[in-house]
């Protein structure tokens, strides 16, 4: 372990955890695109639709608070492989769901067992030395935003040839197969910490107090994440109903949106080089001036124009959130896993809000509510962010 430290990890290491980190997260966005879908075959009104996305974005913020914080005491290896491991039942009880319930349920666990996610990005930043950190973690980052962005995509255009229920399935297949890589290729990683599971929480929620850093990088990307939910989770119902658009569309459009993870690495140079506070201010930006472009789009009734506003979107939020993780990484790597599951899980918190506002806001508000908000959510957190450097 100290050797791979030194150099790095291996092109072939980067690759297995940017797919793993991929393969896993995509659990939590599977059912975004398909709510229209999902929410009448299990007996859910049009107004809680979003409560499938919402549940599963709360289990995840669960997951982060009581589970990633292990990856400061348990061998990370196992820990991963047993939690993507509790994903698999998670996963199944999601395809055969009959009712409301079942599949509100199933979102939560799903979201709990993802988190595996977020304890193989901060081993990412253990494996590399400090002037590689940011370049590592952005190639794993890279991975991990395909995943969360190729989701969608691929979830429409499963559901259009087969069933919404075929994608729970396929994806209780690939999680037990990345598992099995994991435990064969991943070398085991011990962490030093020697204190009980209870301190080691209160130590968790104990760094909102003692590290301003966190707070405000959780923030920004909780205005930046509530913006992407609330764009993703709605532009699917918006094509679905106003544009009439089958899931094969859905996910043609979807993928559009996948460019803007080609973003991530540059911004994990640009945060190497210093360049974090002006990428942050440009990014927050970016994530307003594309809900502008998405209320244009809505107006001319241009699904080109709609698409080039997810593309935005999407790439000026996850450049805003690896500007954010290596700021957080870098506070104390002894804390890297608390400091992470800390910083998802306020981030995650916005997500949450902004799907559980969706549908009704859709509903009352239309199209234009939604800019408007996803509009407001990123200029309130830049106005956060000027504040906070004024006082410094």
């Amino acid at each position: 372990m100290h050797q791979m430290v030194k150099s790095g990890p291996s092109r072939a290491m980067v690759l297995l955890l940017a797919a793993a980190c991929g393969i896993v997260v995509a659990n939590i966005y599977y059912a975004q695109p398909l709510i229209g879908e999902i929410a009448p075959a299990v007996g859910l009104g049009a107004g809680q639709a979003s409560l499938i996305v919402t549940l599963t974005q709360i289990g995840y913020v669960v997951g982060l608070l009581v589970l990633v914080p292990l990856a400061d005491l348990v061998e990370n290896r196992r820990l991963v492989c047993v939690t993507i491991a509790c994903s698999i039942p998670a996963l199944l009880l999601a395809g055969f769901a009959q009712t409301g319930w079942e599949i509100l349920g199933a979102g939560v666990l799903i979201g709990v067992t993802s988190v595996a996610v977020q304890m193989l990005v901060p081993l990412a930043a253990h494996l590399a030395p400090e002037h590689k950190r940011g370049a590592v973690v952005g190639n794993v980052m890279s991975g991990l935003l395909l995943g969360i962005l190729l989701s969608r995509p691929i979830a429409s255009a499963i559901a259009s040839v087969t069933s919404w229920r075929a994608v729970f399935f396929i994806s209780a297949v690939a999680m037990l197969a990345i598992m099995l890589a994991l435990a064969r290729n991943l070398a085991p990683r011990q962490p030093a910490v020697r204190q009980s599971y209870v301190s080691l929480l209160r130590s968790e929620f104990a760094l909102l107090v003692t590290e301003p850093v966190l707070r405000q990088r959780a923030a920004y990307q909780a205005a930046a994440f509530g913006a992407f939910t609330l764009y993703w989770t709605a532009a699917p119902l918006l094509l679905l109903h106003a544009f009439h658009f089958h899931q094969g569309g859905i996910a043609v459009f979807a993928l559009v949106g996948a460019a803007g993870a080609l973003a991530a690495p540059i911004a994990g140079r640009l945060a190497d080089a210093g360049h974090g506070d002006r990428g942050t201010i440009l990014a927050l930006l970016c994530v307003a001036a594309a809900f502008v472009v998405a209320g244009l789009g809505g107006a001319l009734h241009s699904v080109v124009v709609l698409a080039l506003a997810g593309v935005v979107l999407d790439g000026a939020v996850q450049c805003n959130l690896v500007f954010g993780q290596r700021a957080v990484y870098g506070l104390a790597p002894e804390l890297r896993g608390r400091l992470n599951g800390m910083f998802m899980a306020l981030f995650f918190c916005g997500g949450a809000f902004a799907s559980a506002v969706t549908s009704p806001l859709l509903q009352g508000a239309g199209w234009p509510g939604i800019c408007v908000l996803g509009a407001v959510m990123p200029l309130l957190a830049l106005g956060y962010f000027f504040v906070v450097r004024a006082r410094a």
